[in-house]
Parts: structure tokens; sequence; C-alpha cells
């Protein structure tokens, strides 16, 4: 058997190997005389054993070197004969093999130089005396050093930390290489252990625990009933990973005590436990109850009552199932199972019955969930940004007037208007004219002055545009327009011409700052606003009933906060703000339109920074014109006969919201 110590780049040291191999051997001899007294037939006479022949003293027949993968250097030793027992340990410069029972010819102690192979190895140098033989490697830079033995070759390998292990070569390498990646795995897992190598065929267990006890330094306790070999080889194994390797394949189990540990199979260690948690719940049935009121500041004494009682019961209902005092016990929660639980609202107290461990443990957790809780206020803006632009250019002109008893106006109501009036005027001229010449003839025969003859009147034109597309209140213009316009009179017509343009701008914002403050994990809402009526009718069989309803138009905030344990805002909000448009005709009443904006979101928002959790941005561009056919199309005179109007709108809709933690301390 092999007992090798594998340390990291230090100074090492020999730890005992002649001792376990001594300790090795007397197993072996003591379980082969058991066996030759077994097989020895009672009749026969008693023989004395031959005494065991002391291994033949081989040589080593050629020292290798190669490079292997990973840039590993390999060491490679060559015996004639199975009797070597080589011992590897680690250095400052590097490793040196201790072969006892071997000879090393004159030819092979000699000094080696391996720098070529760019492996951590440097030099190689053998020497030899009186059936010892030293084979010492010197090493640069940080390495794991790995010896393993397949027939009548020894392999030191050193392998760079930096690379991954060599792949191993044979039968028992590759378990070496199993062996050493497993430990480097289970190392991250928690092992943090001096590396050691074991190679045991068919030791008793508690012999392998001694030898871990010493490298451990811990003192092992093993059970009466810890028996039995086992068989392993472990190679640069934590010894604490090697331990649990060790007492899981025989089912066994450990209970650590400051520095000492006790062995004992798996179902004794269960078996203890398991009484002594009966003896525990024993003597809590024995022990004398006690009462007390314990005064609740922040929370709800109905609520905790309710966590320590119902809510835990139903959190273990699928334990109750046990029998004994340890299936009511831990059906019990956080009671024992003579313990009680009451709460009185008026004081806001709790009153506990039971063990004084009990009583303390619940006194401890109302402690630590009585607790003030922190508050949030949530300040959130809403602002509404509108832009409006509008421009519209149009003219119209008209002609009316009468020419040789012929009129002419903007249409044929105003023609006929103006016919009208010319006629009219000339029945009355030629009235006046008649009356004008019998007053004259009677001012001459008395000898009078004569009068003038009256003057031809003017005819009355009923004025209008012929061609009306000037600029008007309508779509896109909301106020009167600015107009230009000039007369042409003549005798007997009349030109009118107007041109009109208008240009609107609007821009206006609206800022809401709803702000509440509310407990860590409470919803809050608040809301400003009206309420819009308005009425309805109906007819039902000729009665006519009418209606008054209603309509919300508020502004609502409502948002639930969570103080994370990093000291984050996590913000579950609904945010709404509602406007009240016009009010819509119809047959049965006036219904008002209500333009609504509304926000959904959960949101994780640093602690007093401002976030913008939404946001609508709405943009139009509305051009029209009105003309008249072909004439529009005329160049200069065209725009005569057509009207164009442009239009533009912007609205922009952003919520912001900032929340600031307030810490609440309690009161001393």
């Amino acid at each position: 058997m092999i007992v090798l110590n594998a340390h990291s780049q230090q100074q090492g040291r020999r730890t005992k190997p002649m001792k376990a191999v001594f300790l090795g051997l007397a197993a072996g001899l003591l379980s082969a005389l058991s066996a030759v007294n077994a097989a020895t037939p009672a009749a026969d006479a008693p023989t004395v054993a031959p005494a065991p022949k002391a291994p033949a003293v081989t040589s080593v027949t050629s020292i290798d070197f190669k490079r292997g993968d990973g840039g590993s250097g390999k060491l490679i030793l060559h015996f004639d004969g199975d009797g070597a027992m080589p011992d590897m340990r680690t250095t400052d410069s590097g490793v040196v093999v201790d072969i006892g029972n071997v000879t090393i010819p004159a030819h092979l102690q000699r000094t080696l130089n391996v720098t070529d192979f760019a492996t951590p190895a440097q030099q190689v140098q053998a020497t030899g005396n009186g059936g010892k033989a030293q084979v010492a490697m010197s090493a640069k830079g940080a390495f794991e050093p790995l010896a393993y033995q397949t027939g009548r070759d020894y392999i030191v390998e050193l392998v760079p930390r930096a690379a991954a292990p060599a792949r191993a070569v044979g039968g028992a390498s590759a378990a070496a290489s199993t062996a050493q990646k497993a430990a480097t795995a289970t190392s991250s897992r928690g092992y943090g252990g001096r590396p050691v190598t074991f190679n045991f065929q068919d030791v008793p267990v508690r012999t392998v625990l001694q030898l871990i006890a010493e490298e451990s330094n811990l003192n092992i306790v093993a059970s009466d009933t810890v028996q039995g070999n086992v068989t392993l080889r472990l190679i640069n194994v934590p010894w604490d990973q090697a331990l649990d390797i060790v007492l899981q394949a025989k089912q066994l189990d450990k209970r650590r005590s400051g520095n000492v540990v006790w062995v004992a199979p798996q179902t004794e260690i269960a078996k203890f436990e398991q009484d002594k948690e009966d003896a525990r719940i024993a003597i809590e049935n024995r022990v004398e109850t006690i009462t007390e009121y314990i005064t609740v500041s922040y929370g709800n004494a109905e609520d905790i009552a309710k966590l320590l009682t119902d809510e835990s019961k139903g959190n273990q209902s699928g334990s109750s199932a046990q029998g004994g005092a340890g299936g009511q016990q831990q059906s019990r929660g956080f009671l024992s199972g003579r313990g009680s639980l009451s709460f009185d609202r008026r004081t806001n107290t709790l009153l506990v019955i039971d063990i004084p461990a009990r009583v303390e443990e619940i006194r401890r957790l109302v402690s630590q969930l009585d607790k003030p809780v922190d508050q949030v206020l949530i300040e959130a803006k809403i602002v509404i940004a509108t832009e409006d632009f509008a421009r519209e250019l149009g003219a119209k002109f008209g002609i009316n007037g009468s020419r040789d008893n012929v009129t002419f106006g903007n249409n044929i109501g105003n023609t006929t208007g103006t016919r009208n009036s010319i006629t009219e005027a000339q029945s009355d001229y030629n009235e006046a004219l008649r009356q004008w010449a019998i007053d004259n003839a009677d001012r001459a025969a008395e000898g009078r002055p004569l009068l003038p003859q009256p003057l031809r009147p003017l005819p009355t034109i009923s004025k209008g545009p012929n061609v009306d597309l000037g600029a008007a209140v309508g779509s896109l213009i909301t106020s009167n327009p600015a107009s230009l316009a000039f007369t042409i009179l003549n005798a007997g017509y009349a030109l009118d011409i107007e041109l009109s343009a208008m240009q609107e701008e609007g821009r206006g914002e609206v800022i809401s700052n709803p702000r509440v403050v509310t407990s860590n994990q409470r919803e809050a809402v608040i809301k400003q606003g009206r309420e819009i009526g308005y009425v309805t009718t109906s007819n039902t069989g000729g009665l006519v009933t009418q209606t008054v309803n209603f309509k919300d138009v508020v502004l609502e905030l409502k948002v639930t906060p969570t103080i994370t344990n990093d000291g984050r805002v996590f913000l579950n909000m609904a945010v709404k703000k509602d406007e009240l448009e016009e009010f819509i005709e119809t047959a049965n009443g006036s219904v008002p339109l209500i333009a609504k904006r509304e926000v959904n979101t959960a949101v994780l928002v640093e602690d007093g920074n401002t976030v913008v959790i939404g946001g609508v941005y709405e943009f139009s561009d509305r051009s029209q014109a009105s003309k008249v056919p072909f004439l529009a199309d005329l160049p200069i005179l065209g725009n005569l006969f057509k009207k164009k109007g442009r239009g533009k709108s912007k609205a922009e809709l952003l919520i912001f919201v900032t929340p600031k933690v307030m810490t609440v301390t309690p009161r001393r």
C-alpha cells in the first residue's frame, strides 16, 4: 500500500508515511494469519508459518522526460521489478522523489536540462547509494504536483496552475486525473482542508479515520458499531472531502462539537436525535405554564395573533397527521401543545399562555413584527402641452347695376331687386316731372318764379358679392378674420372687392400636481374634480320622463408603493386625467363629451429620482381649399376665385413621478 501527501508549493514535510505503511502491513498480516488459522483443520498438528521473504531489490532501468498536454512536464521512472517504494515530497525549488529498495545504475546518475520542453520543470537530477535512490526535479513558476504508478512505471507530473490538468495515460493515470478534477469541483462547494493522497486496499474504516484525524488535527470519536473495511484511492483530495466520502461509502454520519467529531452509523445518529427531541418535548409537557401580556404599538394585535396561530397551522397542516406529542407540537406552530394565544382589540394587546421558552420566543417574534413602517411621498406631475396654428386667405367681389334698362347683380334675387328699385325710381321721377310741369304752369300764370327741373335719381343697386370665397369662421379659423375692401362706383353700376386673411396661433400648458403620502405596501388614492350633470329624456307609452345623470370628470392618483431592501421604491400605480370637451345634442338631450387620459403601470424607481411613466404625442397637419373651377386656375387673377387654409396642431401628454422615502424611527 502507498500513502502519499500532496502539498501546495511550499516547504513540504513527510507526513508519517512509514507509520501508515507499518499500520497497513500489520493489518494485512493479521488478516493473513486469521485466514490461515480458519483454513487449518482442527485435527492437524499446529505448524509454524514461514517468515515472509523480504522483497527483492529492484533497479531503475530508464529515466525519461516528456511534455504532456496543457504544458505539464512528465518524469517517467521505469523499474525492472515490483519492489520499489517511491515517496514524493514538495520543496521550495520543486519536488523530490525518494525511492526505497531500489538501485540506480551509474550512467543514470546525472543531471538532465529540460528547459527546452517549455514546462514548469527545469532540471532533473538522479542519485543513488546503498539500495536507495533520489530523483530531484527543480521547477519554476506555480505548479501542482501529481504522482501515480502504472505497472512498473512511476510518473511524476508538474501541471501549471493556469493550465488544465494533463490527460492521463493508462487506467491508473485516468483515475488520478478524474480524482483531481473531482477534488477541484468539490473544493468550490466548500471543502477547504489540506489535500491528501490515500491508496488503501481492504483497510479497516477505523484506521482510515485515525489517519484523517492526524491530518486534520481533529479529535474523532468512533462509535463501537463502526466496523468494516474500505478500499479507496484518493489523490490530492481535501481531507474533509475524503472524510465525507468514507462516511458515505460505509453509511456513516458525523456530528461535530467544537474540535471533536463523533462518527456513528446513520441509523444510530438518527435514533439518538429522535430520542433527544422526544425527551425535550416530554420536559416541555411537564413545565408549568405562565401568562404574559404583550402590548402591540404599531401593528394590529388581531393580525399578529392570526399570523402566530391560524396561519401557522394552515402552513403546517400537512404535518398534523403525525401521531404522538411530536405531531401535536408541530401542528401548533409557534405555540406548544398546551399554549394558547388571544388578543384584546381595545388595548391592542396579546395574551399568551404557554411555557416560558415559548413565551419568550413569541415575545421575540412580536418585537420583530411590531415595528413602524416607512412611509413614501409620491409626487406626480401631469403636463398637457398644446400648440395650434391656422392660416386662411380668401377674396370676394361683386358687380351690380343697370344700364339701358338692364339690371345685373350678383344673383337672381339681387338682380330682381335692383330692377324693381330702378322701375320704382323711374316712376317716381316721371310723377315728379308731371307735378313740376303743373306747378310751373300755375306760377307762370301768377307771375311767380319758376321751379327748377328735378334731377333724375340714381338707381338703387342691391349690392352683394358675385363670388364669395372670403376667409370666415370655420374648422380652421375660430374668430372673425380681418378684411380689406374697396368699391368702384360709376353711373349705373358698382364694383366691390374684398380681401380677407386670418392667422391664429395658440399655445397652452396644463400642469396638474397631485401628491399623496402612504405607508409601505398600503394603497393610497387622491381624487379631485367634479361631476357633470346632464338630462336625458325618455318616452314610454306617451309618458315623457326626464332623468338627471352625472359623469365624473376627475384627476385621480392611485398608487401602492413597496420599499425594497436596497432602498428603491416599486410603484404600482394608476393615473387618470379627465377633461370636459363639449356637450353633444341628441334627440333625448345633451350628453357631455369627456376626454380621458389614463396610465396603469408598475415601475421601479430610485429614492428621490424622477421618472416619466407615460406620454402621448399627437400631431395633425390639415390643409383645405375652395375655388371656382377654371377661373381659379388663371394666373394671378385666379387668387380672386379661391380660398386657401392650413392648420397645424400639436398635443403632448407627459406624466412624471417622484417617490421619496420617509424613514420612520421607533420611539424609545
